[in-house]
């Protein structure tokens, strides 16, 4: 795989990848080459076809602390006004910044965020474009941007309430308060909490990982579509689709693999065929 970035590195084991959010000394913060670099490490892990999930974590003591205040707060004190129209004139970078969000949510493969300690911000709408969410008890969630006179606009205003509940969206959206592992988990934002640090988080998503890519490769694809598919569409919709789906896929080496080593009673090969 050719990628190279100064705040992002991918590892690839077997058929998991590890995307790493990697600024520690700077709290793993979301600046410019983020930005830059985010949806060109999604084209590389969409490249290697071996890679069959992809999760999403970070080095040092923070999953992120959001986006790069220190970058970007220029951008926002400046200017000679401040009314509300000139507030609202068009950010240039912002579709590119979206575009990037989205970048992990359009992968074919399951993705597996594993937060630790700070998830702020732009961190927020980071996970939820991810397909699974774990965190240790360290963690630390919060959509912020109220606080700093911000409406949040890179997608958890639009993916957070696919994920949890209406008046669970509008609490941590209106106040923009922290809420912990704890809650989290009760809410549904994550799944699980999944140890006590980086480390441990990370061995959890590891495992689901290995688990997801035991099975058939282009099954997996198959289910993440046709769950994707179903945004927006009637139950009759969703079943049109899948029905779809199977007709053209269903018939495969996997499928065969599968069938036969039930019969053979062992465990099954899949080669994504």
């Amino acid at each position: 795989m050719e990628f190279s970035s100064d705040v992002i590195t991918i590892d690839v084991e077997g058929h998991v990848a590890t995307l790493w959010l990697d600024r520690p000394e700077a709290r793993n913060a979301l600046g410019s080459a983020f930005w830059r670099d985010l949806p060109r490490a999604t084209t590389a892990v969409a490249s290697v076809r071996s890679i069959r999930v992809l999760i999403i974590a970070a080095k040092g003591p923070h999953f992120t602390v959001g986006l790069d205040l220190k970058e970007y707060g220029g951008n926002f004190a400046g200017g000679d006004s401040s009314t509300t129209t000139s507030n609202t004139q068009p950010n240039d970078g912002l579709q590119r910044m979206q575009q990037a969000i989205t970048s992990i949510a359009e992968l074919e493969i399951p993705v597996i965020a594993a937060v630790h300690g700070y998830c702020i911000g732009g961190g927020v709408d980071l996970i939820c474009a991810c397909d699974v969410r774990l965190c240790s008890s360290d963690a630390i969630f919060s959509v912020r941007e109220t606080k700093i006179a911000i409406v949040a606009d890179l997608g958890t205003l639009q993916r957070l309430p696919r994920i949890v509940n209406a008046g669970h969206v509008a609490e941590l959206a209106l106040t923009g308060k922290d809420i912990d592992a704890s809650r989290a988990a009760n809410i549904g934002l994550v799944n699980s909490v999944s140890g006590r640090n980086a480390e441990e988080v990370w061995g959890a998503a590891h495992e689901l990982a290995l688990e997801i890519a035991g099975n058939s490769p282009a099954a997996v694809r198959g289910t993440k579509a046709v769950l994707a598919a179903n945004d927006g569409h009637t139950v009759a919709e969703g079943l049109d689709f899948v029905a779809r789906w199977n007709t053209t896929h269903l018939y495969s080496n996997d499928l065969r693999e599968a069938m036969t080593a039930f019969v053979e009673r062992r465990p099954p090969v899949f080669t994504d065929d």
